[in-house]
């Protein structure tokens, strides 16, 4: 029986699956633009989502940057994708209150015949 047992994404498990995801949303962070299979950009989607609103509250003054440094770079593996959403991207995005992330269909893969998306920052 599986119970209360947690399910693997990606065909990975633990660390390696945590890594994954903060490499992939360091680099959406970063470039603003990633090429990765559907399943990786909806599992993505949210948590850049979530780091965005996080830079936000810090452009609005509702946390200090201390709390938002914290907070953010719990996520992502990178000290410039950090100072990016507390100066850039949290004051691009002050008057917007959600839909930061927009996911397009790219096509399907040569290989294996995955599903490819373009996950980018509104």
């Amino acid at each position: 029986m599986r119970h209360r047992s947690k399910k693997t994404t990606f065909g990975r498990q633990g660390d390696h699956q945590i890594a994954l995801l903060k490499n992939l949303a360091t680099s959406v962070i970063l470039h603003e633009k990633v090429k990765t299979t559907k399943a990786k950009a909806r599992v993505v989607a949210p948590k850049v989502e979530k780091l965005i609103t996080i830079a936000r509250a810090v452009a609005n003054g509702k946390k200090t940057e201390m709390q938002g440094i914290r907070l953010i770079e719990k996520h992502v593996l990178d000290k410039n994708a950090s100072l990016k959403l507390l100066q850039e991207l949290g004051k691009r995005y002050i008057d917007r209150t959600s839909g930061f992330t927009r996911i397009t269909n790219m096509g399907f893969r040569n290989g294996d015949a995955a599903p490819v998306v373009q996950i980018e920052l509104v």
